[in-house]
């Protein structure tokens, strides 16, 4: 009986560790949004330095250690629908996951700028 509890947790364990991030949306997906919806807003989770080499246009920019700080103050609607992006796609996972455990029920993680195969503003 112990070795059958112990290999459900295990499962289990793998299947919840192992699930896909439901935020996740393709570059396609999110240009959609952008072209076709008004009330949204990209932001940019990458570095100061990064940004400055070239952003999605519209973009502001939250590098991804201060999203706790200052998401309350930047991003006051907890239900706006809001695009996140970074580099290669495993910051704006991380910072999705942060604005969705801070209460924002409208999230959705772009991926990389890398994938996006369209306009970039470069100062």
């Amino acid at each position: 009986m112990k070795k059958i509890t112990v290999v459900t947790l295990i499962i289990l364990a793998l299947l919840v560790g192992c699930g896909q991030n439901d935020s996740r949306i393709t570059a396609e997906e999110a240009k959609n949004i952008m072209d076709t919806e008004d009330d949204f807003l990209l932001v940019d989770v990458r570095t100061q330095e990064e940004f400055d080499s070239g952003y999605i246009p519209g973009a502001l920019l939250i590098p991804h250690t201060d999203i706790r700080e200052k998401a309350p103050d930047l991003l006051p609607d907890l239900d706006q629908k809001i695009l996140v992006y970074c580099r290669s796609g495993n910051r704006s996972e991380v910072a999705t996951k942060a604005l969705m455990d801070m209460g924002y029920t409208n999230v959705l993680d772009m991926g990389g700028i890398n994938d996006w195969n369209y306009d970039i503003v470069k100062d």
